[in-house]
């Protein structure tokens, strides 16, 4: 079994990434789709957010305004208040799902794709925090890959994905760029990581990296089966 995060900054790619893995056999899960789940009404982690962050932040139909409590987090301050709440519920809930998917699959490639691998740890570190669950996210995977890509085109594709119309450009590239300065730079990820992928060109060209990368993940794999060092 081989535990791995897939991770890049907003509009590298790390979704199509995520994709092309997923169709040539990896196990993946969504952070952000776990997450959304979460914070749908009648869990935990949705209490808790209009508890911290009041009514304001609930639309008409009793769901999350998640344009609200974006504009709170981001604009006012208060990522770090957010994510105290919604990160350590989504690494508890993608460590089950390993557990589950080990226990049915024991050379499974499980991927957990999340834009924040990195920066849940620095934040939690930031706040004195050295073993708690969020700290120590990292050290529960096995394997990193980081997608990179020019800042400037990851902007480009959030604008395409967001905006196609043109409507509200101006107030997504805002946003856009208010979430990279927050994200750790791709040239420190990639320090970090154990293995790269620059989505810097077309498709085609991501998809040859990703099938050269595949064996790789499925040799590490096997070889934890055998207990043989991942290092």
């Amino acid at each position: 079994m081989l535990r791995v995060g897939l991770t890049g900054g907003l509009g590298s790619g790390k979704s199509t990434v995520a994709s092309m893995l997923r169709s040539l056999g990896a196990e993946v899960l969504s952070a952000d789709e776990l997450g959304r789940a979460l914070m749908e009404p009648g869990q935990q982690v949705y209490a808790e957010i209009v508890r911290i962050f009041g009514a304001e932040v609930v639309g008409a139909d009793g769901h999350l305004n998640r344009a609200r409590l974006s504009e709170l987090a981001f604009k006012s301050g208060r990522v770090n208040d957010l994510n105290a709440i919604v990160h350590p519920a989504v690494i508890a809930a993608q460590q089950r799902w390993m557990e589950e998917i080990f226990k049915h699959n024991p050379a499974a490639v499980a991927i957990v794709e999340s834009a924040l691998i990195f920066e849940v740890e620095r934040d939690a570190r930031a706040r004195g925090e050295s073993e708690t669950i969020l700290a120590g996210w990292r050290r529960s995977l096995d394997r990193i890959i980081v997608v990179t890509a020019p800042d400037e085109l990851k902007i480009a594709r959030y604008l395409a994905r967001i905006c196609p119309a043109g409507a509200g450009r101006q107030r997504a590239e805002a946003d856009a760029r208010r979430r990279l300065a927050v994200q750790i730079p791709d040239s420190v990820k990639a320090s970090l990581a154990d293995y790269v992928l620059i989505n810097d060109r077309d498709t085609g060209n991501l998809r040859l990296q990703v099938e050269e990368l595949w064996p790789r993940l499925l040799a590490e794999s096997n070889k934890s089966l055998t207990k043989a060092s991942l290092e």
